[in-house]
């Protein structure tokens, strides 16, 4: 697997995939009529600080991160992040691997910490991923998240430093 900074020609691979998850209201809290070019500013398009990576394995785009302050200025030393990974590829370790990569690159480009402040509590596979790798759940928000089948279900905030 490979793990490298995403390149405009990979967005048509990474909207493949993003879609469906962002249509499917069961992980991200963005409204599933989201559109691509909303999305593709949002994770594509945002300047620096602002990084954005791809895992490539088997040749194809198998997931992306973005990776963006958590908050503008006297909060800005804390990194937020957004993940998606292709359901073709998921249990083969592209999740871990994009984590790992988020972290490392993170604290590269100058970061403190990190904060995850939307982990919807039913994605239990992404809770145990980021447990795996430091990441402390510092409060669950009750209901903080309406799933398409399980109503209101609470999220996780979470943070680590780096």
């Amino acid at each position: 697997m490979q793990i490298r900074d995403a390149a405009a020609s990979d967005w048509p691979a990474m909207w493949a995939f993003m879609r469906p998850i962002i249509q499917a209201g069961e992980t991200y809290p963005w409204p599933p009529d989201t559109t691509e070019s909303w999305t593709r500013a949002y994770w594509m398009e945002r300047p620096r600080p602002a990084s954005r990576l791809v895992a490539v394995l088997d040749g194809q785009v198998a997931g992306t991160v973005e990776i963006h302050p958590n908050l503008p200025g006297q909060g800005s030393h804390v990194a937020n992040a957004g993940f998606m990974v292709d359901p073709a590829f998921g249990r083969r370790g592209v999740g871990r691997a994009l984590g790992e990569a988020a972290l490392a690159r993170a604290k590269q480009d100058g970061y403190h910490a990190m904060q995850f402040n939307a982990v919807v509590a039913t994605n239990v596979h992404a809770v145990k991923l980021w447990h795996s790798l430091g990441m402390r759940t510092l409060a669950l928000i009750p209901g903080g998240f309406d799933h398409p089948r399980e109503g209101l279900v609470d999220m996780h905030l979470m943070y680590r430093e780096l």
